[in-house]
């Protein structure tokens, strides 16, 4: 068996999450429900828990649970408190990842969220996580200005390269990592940890154009 990645005893055990945002529109109900998918690309199974800054504001099945080795698990978010009062306001979510039987945090990602009128805007806020119960409750955040240019866009199309980017990125954090055994794959289709925070890292920028596309 593959002994523990050392940085499970710092704490910055890498945590791979796509997509790295979630962005709501109020007028647009297809997006009121967002997919957070958690890899798991070790040999170890990993709990994880998700937190929000704001958790009244979202609904999330499942917010805790565990993700088996080499699998991913979706977990799913619903905004349910649509409203003018909440456009512009920057939510963060903290997906934390403990290794079984233990209560001490291996490591952790933060995915931001936004809920914008329509396609525009840049925001920011202040980060206090709360934990997120399957019934959500909770504080919620600051109400901040947004910059909205008059005569913007965001019309295009994402193109077949991003998209191939997106799903070789995706395909990189299933594959084996140096270390692993019982490897079936051959031995170039085994990468470090170092080269899946590069492909998480790529995945995470294509994410934020195919958002805004």
């Amino acid at each position: 068996m593959q002994s523990p990645p050392s940085s499970l005893s710092d704490g910055k055990l890498p945590v791979f999450v796509f997509p790295s945002s979630l962005i709501f529109y109020s007028d647009d109900q297809s997006t009121h429900k967002q997919v957070l998918t958690l890899y798991n690309p070790y040999e170890m199974a990993l709990r994880f828990k998700v937190q929000c800054t704001a958790p009244k504001k979202y609904s999330v099945i499942d917010p805790e649970g565990v993700v088996k080795p080499r699998c991913c698990v979706d977990v799913v978010i619903r905004h349910v408190d649509i409203c003018i009062k909440h456009e512009g306001v920057l939510d963060k979510f903290r997906i934390q990842v403990y290794e079984q039987g233990s209560r001490k945090m291996a490591g952790k990602k933060e995915v931001t969220s936004v809920l914008y009128p329509t396609r525009d805007s840049q925001v920011k806020s202040e980060d206090t996580f709360e934990s997120l119960p399957t019934v959500p409750g909770g504080k919620m955040g600051e109400q901040l200005s947004i910059p909205i240019r008059p005569g913007q866009s965001q019309s295009t199309s994402p193109s077949l390269v991003i998209i191939m980017a997106a799903i070789a990125c995706i395909a990189a954090l299933m594959l084996p990592t140096v270390g692993d055994k019982n490897i079936k794959v051959p031995e170039y289709l085994v990468l470090s940890v170092n080269q899946k925070l590069i492909a998480a890292y790529v995945l995470g920028l294509v994410t934020m154009v195919l958002l805004r596309t």
